[in-house]
């Protein structure tokens, strides 16, 4: 990004007069005065404090220029502020206005899992041939998808943005913000459960991306979800399904699921083999997903392939680790439903191992009325032959310790932690731990299992 002020005031409506500062030159847009670049215009957002009570701290800190909501006093007049009715919403407008000025190619993506390292993915992937920005972490909302466009710099030729939602209305906000050319749905699960009540209606929500979906664009989708497969017939624009049925556009014709990456082929390209370094067969689709955009674009099989074996994730994604004793951990902790957390039951517990397999499984957030059954559905993935210890943190896993104890899961290998209890829980993993052993640490990310991943892992 780079702009003057005066065209910043102009595509946001400002209200006052900038004379004395419109060649100003604003390299980058933060709303957080405590870290942001030299030449930033702050955007002082209305959250659990008032933004504006940080501007000062803002331009101390390098801002170049702030943005200034109408209904606040405005006394200061030294330095280069910009009056708007909502700061918030003037970001869109710029985010949207620098979007159309640069015109890249737009991928949105979405869905219950796998949105995150499916935009790894697709990034990977297209800049092999191309210049691609894509969501920094997971600035995916109302905030994060105008800063990911406002990031972009003048070349970006694709711009890959990830859209989350927690409520009906979300993603029809974020496709029409972005106009995306291509928008990509990974699947439906049972994420957000608790603002939506069916897994029908998580659908209905997520079909909400295509609302801003160029004329001519295309959406891609998992063709293996019949709710998915229902609500595609009418529309108007091109769909590619991927998955793992011989109906879908692209799908994967063999799958060896090693401990550290997965080997695959795809009936496109049949004489290829492509790995990914992630375990877990699910990621397959992800990857797919990522191959069907790669193929829309034209990049070659042979790009595709590099960039798939050498894909650079967002952190906290299925990472594997050392302990302190030795063990591998591979640790999951940014955020957890119930579909996610099976998966990676179900993959750790076929990695071999000489020693234990031991879960450390966190409250999963955001479930509502159904957090009692799911959390207790999890006992399905965890055999205690395969998986020998259970670390359980937090309220709702209470559901899940209940149910094992049940399904006659040996009590003694059940450990239960309140969410305040993580220092004994590290202490407790730590003086188990052998070098044979297998962890994994997986929970919502308001558990902070991070915080254990750091008190256990080799420094």
């Amino acid at each position: 990004m780079k702009m003057k002020l005066a065209e910043i005031a102009k595509a946001i409506d400002a209200q006052n007069e900038i004379e004395q500062w419109k060649e100003i030159e604003v390299t980058s847009v933060s709303f957080d005065s405590r870290h942001l670049e030299q030449g930033a215009l702050f955007i002082p957002l209305q959250g659990a404090h008032d933004g504006h009570q940080y501007v000062e701290t803002a331009f101390a800190n390098g801002a170049a220029a702030s943005l200034w909501a109408s209904d606040h006093s405005l006394t200061d007049h030294h330095h280069p502020l910009l009056v708007v009715d909502d700061p918030l919403k003037a970001l869109q407008q710029l985010g949207k206005y620098y979007l159309r000025k640069i015109n890249p190619i737009v991928v949105a993506v979405t869905g219950s899992n796998g949105k995150t390292t499916t935009k790894d993915m697709i990034a990977s992937i297209l800049s092999t041939q191309l210049n691609v920005t894509k969501t920094y972490a997971n600035f995916n909302n109302e905030i994060g998808v105008p800063v990911t466009l406002l990031n972009m710099e003048s070349n970006t030729e694709v711009v890959v943005v990830e859209m989350g939602m927690d409520r009906f209305g979300q993603l029809d906000f974020l496709s029409k913000l972005v106009s995306p050319d291509i928008a990509v749905i990974t699947m439906i699960g049972e994420a957000h459960i608790e603002f939506f009540g069916t897994r029908d209606r998580i659908a209905d929500a997520k079909m909400e991306i295509t609302n801003g979906l160029k004329e001519d664009g295309v959406l891609v989708y998992n063709g293996d979800e019949p709710l998915l497969n229902d609500r595609v017939k009418d529309l108007p624009q091109q769909t590619v399904r991927f998955g793992r049925q011989l109906t879908d556009d692209l799908y994967a014709t063999s799958v060896n699921d090693g401990s550290r990456s997965i080997e695959f082929t795809v009936n496109e390209w049949p004489d290829e083999e492509f790995t990914i370094p992630m375990v877990g067969e699910y990621n397959v689709n992800n990857a797919l997903a990522a191959m069907a955009v790669g193929k829309r674009l034209h990049i070659s099989p042979a790009h595709m392939k590099a960039a798939l074996a050498n894909v650079e994730l967002t952190e906290n994604r299925a990472e594997w680790f050392k302990s302190k004793s030795g063990a591998q951990v591979l640790s999951d902790v940014y955020n957890s439903n119930p579909t996610a957390a099976k998966q990676v039951l179900k993959t750790i517990s076929e990695i071999p191992t000489n020693g234990k397999r031991i879960a450390v499984l966190g409250d999963m957030l955001e479930l509502g009325d159904a957090a009692p059954r799911l959390h207790a559905s999890l006992a399905s993935q965890i055999n205690p032959q395969k998986i020998q210890a259970v670390y359980l943190v937090g309220p709702e896993m209470v559901h899940l310790r209940d149910q094992l104890i049940q399904d006659q899961y040996p009590a003694a290998a059940i450990h239960y932690y309140q969410t305040d209890q993580l220092e004994q829980l590290s202490t407790d993993l730590n003086a188990t731990l052998t070098a044979d052993d297998m962890v994994l640490l997986k929970a919502s990310h308001g558990i902070h299992l991070e915080k254990v991943l750091a008190a256990i892992k080799e420094q």
